[in-house]
């Protein structure tokens, strides 16, 4: 059983990171299902202090991570269409990834840059508008992705320190 909650806390580890960057997965909280598993293992001593403070990380980051990009916006002078186009922009790089790692930067400001547009704003307002909402979806995953990874290290050593409990057939 032991094995099953550590290979279902590692694909939940995954799909949090990867969760960081696609908005229809709430990645900091997947990671942290992840970290739950792990610590249901009977190998691995139950830390319900360290379970509690990563839970409320893990809340904080999802809910910054829609409060992130609004001030973004409205620090910039932008609307709710480029909170929207934005969105609209990820989804389009991740659909179509022809631009690879740089459409997932591109598209996201040209979401914004259009939604601003048709949200018939001046170009100058909608550009620095697309600008302030890019930068405040770039927070919020950057955010997104480093709690990600600070999970997925924390899930992989502690995983390691109790390696011998956890596959007692391979000593």
């Amino acid at each position: 059983m032991d094995i099953l909650l550590l290979i279902f806390g590692l694909l939940l580890m995954f799909l949090g990171v990867i969760g960081s960057f696609l908005p229809i997965l709430p990645g900091p909280p997947i990671s942290w299902l992840g970290l739950l598993l792990l610590y249901l293992t009977k190998a691995i001593p139950n830390d319900w202090v360290f379970l509690g403070i990563t839970f409320v990380i893990a809340i904080v980051v999802f809910v910054l991570d829609y409060i992130i990009p609004a001030i973004g916006t409205k620090k910039f002078g932008g609307s709710k269409a480029g909170v929207i186009g934005t969105t609209i922009g990820l989804i389009v790089a991740l659909v179509f990834p022809i631009l690879g790692v740089f459409g997932i930067i591109l598209w996201p400001f040209v979401g914004a840059l259009v939604g601003e547009l048709l949200n018939k704003a001046d170009q100058k307002t909608a550009l620095k508008a697309a600008f302030g909402s890019f930068l405040g979806f770039l927070t919020g995953t950057f955010l997104k992705f480093l709690v990600g990874i600070i999970f997925f290290g924390l899930f992989i050593s502690k995983a390691w320190v109790y390696k011998e409990a956890l596959f007692p057939y391979f000593n």
